[in-house]
């Protein structure tokens, strides 16, 4: 067997093993000791060689789970729906994953343990997610489906309300009345940008949690 594919697998490894700690005990209870020894018997020098932080493994597994879930890719070259439906489709694709969701909401304790990790998250959502959205929204605008001027600057504003304003991680909210209005006024946003992807349907799947914040969209 080649050594690089040994090594991919051993990278697999680890990241197996770390999003079954994050998911069961959280991203900050959980250290690099306790993902070495869920890795079936590899030592912590194994562990270095891939990764130099914690940190690193969170977003490589989040990248991960974004890539295998393939949102854009699924919607891509579809003639049946138009650019606005093609957004609602995409959230929807996303939020089907419990194990992508459960991550997302662990943002928080990365932001406080680390001074670039919110750097790391906003760069992802400017860069890569904001340039996809906007071929979306251009596509609604060409098709009639969403009434913006500016694609690229309404993706952004987009992703800076729903992942980040939305985010109950960044953004705490004191209790159930304070979620539904943060909701609410998210919706009216998008609506003036000419996306209105927040809409009832969407609304009727919103969870809130022990805590009383929005947190995800439930599965269908």
């Amino acid at each position: 067997m080649p050594r690089n594919k040994y090594s991919e697998e051993t990278k697999q490894l680890i990241l197996d093993a770390a999003l079954k700690l994050f998911i069961e005990k959280g991203y900050e209870q959980t250290t690099i000791l306790d993902i070495v020894g869920e890795m079936g018997g590899l030592t912590r020098g194994a562990f270095y060689h891939h990764f130099k932080t914690k940190e690193e493994v969170f977003f490589a597994l989040t990248d991960k789970l974004f890539n295998d879930i393939e949102p854009f890719a699924k919607i891509k070259g579809r003639t049946d729906i138009n650019g606005l439906e093609k957004i609602k489709l995409t959230l929807q694709i996303l939020n089907e994953s419990e194990e992508y969701a459960k991550l997302q909401l662990q943002i928080l304790p990365l932001i406080e343990s680390s001074p670039t990790a919110f750097k790391i998250y906003m760069e992802k959502q400017r860069t890569f997610l904001a340039s996809k959205y906007a071929e979306l929204i251009e596509e609604g605008i060409n098709d009639g489906s969403i009434k913006a001027k500016y694609p690229k600057l309404t993706a952004e504003l987009f992703l800076l309300i729903c992942n980040v304003w939305m985010m109950p991680t960044i953004y705490p909210q004191a209790n159930e009345k304070e979620a539904w209005q943060r909701f609410n006024m998210a919706k009216n946003i998008v609506d003036f940008l000419g996306v209105p992807v927040l809409d009832k349907k969407l609304a009727s799947h919103v969870a809130i949690t022990e805590e009383g914040i929005v947190v995800e969209v439930k599965k269908r």
